[in-house]
């Protein structure tokens, strides 16, 4: 269904927009005089960071802050800050980059905000839980994770309509992967530590695959033949034989890896280690890992890698932008708020 648009109120300070909107999202603490976020899954924590198609935009949250931060990644400056977040989970940038989805697992909802005015131009009601989502490739389909409701919902991002409710998962929260050709849907469930896999053109459950342990991001080759995965719980990545629906092997990575990030030409994962304050390389045909690059402030998720393969962008903690050169494998320089 077709939800209703967002009247919004720009204020222009020091050069960056902020947008404020009308709806309340604290509650205030009449006896100490402070305001404190009322949550629906504040325990769970996790961050994201997209990048436009063209590479000048990236925009950043964390499920701790209810600002969604947009970074002009020419200029190395904030472009705007986003205020209406109670828990923002993950945002994605529709295939043509006009616009952009954040999603609140909180306010139950997917914005969708044009990359332009960062006005929100459509809202969609998932429910409390709104988690992690994907684009298909003409950006049509847009699947949502409700690690609350244990579902999959499919909207048509044209028509505003619910396509399709899947069923049958379990916790499914950030981790949800179309394969390169779109007829596969992979979603991790946090509770069970497993992936599920999903017929796309049937919107159905057909397979499963097991033996994770606390498992985080995940990423598909661009021949959709294996997996990663990041296992926070036993500091791996695996690595995933699509076919079969097993795991080949783990690769042993820093303290608590959350990212499983695969660079543009296949030859590398990122991982983000939340406890190292480290990204570990990994070759993905020697299957190891090859360097770690040192100086972040509790990377999880959120890392992309520009399209040339030159450069990697991996979100700290307090909403930085670390900016790594992939030729020397050091960050060269961070982006702050």
């Amino acid at each position: 269904m077709r939800i209703f648009r967002y009247s919004t109120t720009a204020v222009i300070l020091a050069g960056v927009i902020s947008f404020y909107f009308p709806s309340t999202l604290y509650a205030k603490n009449d006896n100490k005089h402070e305001v404190h976020r009322v949550t629906f899954d504040g325990a769970i924590k996790n961050n994201t960071l997209a990048m436009n198609p063209n590479e000048k935009m990236a925009v950043v949250a964390s499920s701790e802050n209810s600002e969604v931060v947009i970074y002009d990644l020419v200029n190395g400056k904030v472009q705007g800050v986003l205020k209406n977040y109670v828990t923002p989970r993950n945002i994605i940038f529709a295939p043509d980059g006009k616009s952009f989805y954040i999603s609140d697992s909180s306010k139950g909802v997917v914005d969708r905000i044009d990359s332009e005015s960062f006005q929100t131009i459509d809202q969609y009601a998932i429910g409390p839980g709104a988690f992690g989502t994907a684009l298909n490739s003409d950006g049509k389909a847009l699947y949502v994770n409700n690690q609350s409701s244990d579902s999959v919902t499919v909207m048509n991002t044209e028509t505003g309509v619910a396509q399709a409710v899947i069923k049958g998962f379990a916790q499914p929260r950030q981790g949800v992967q179309l394969s390169p050709d779109g007829h596969r849907l992979y979603v991790t469930n946090f509770l069970g530590d497993k992936i599920t896999i999903v017929d796309t053109a049937g919107n159905k459950i057909i397979g499963e695959i097991s033996g994770f342990n606390k498992i985080r991001a995940i990423s598909v080759t661009g021949d959709g033949k294996t997996l990663f995965a990041a296992n926070s719980g036993s500091n791996t990545v695996a690595v995933v034989d699509i076919a079969s629906q097993k795991i080949m092997l783990s690769i042993p990575v820093g303290e608590q890896p959350y990212g499983a990030a695969l660079s543009p030409d296949g030859g590398f994962i990122y991982s983000g280690n939340l406890i190292d304050n480290s990204v570990s390389v990994i070759d993905a045909k020697k299957l190891s890992v090859i360097t770690t690059i040192t100086g972040f402030d509790h990377p999880r998720q959120a890392l992309v890698f520009t399209r040339d393969n030159k450069y990697a962008y991996v979100l700290n903690q307090d909403l930085s932008l670390s900016k790594i050169e992939r030729a020397t494998q050091k960050i060269i320089d961070t982006l702050k708020l």
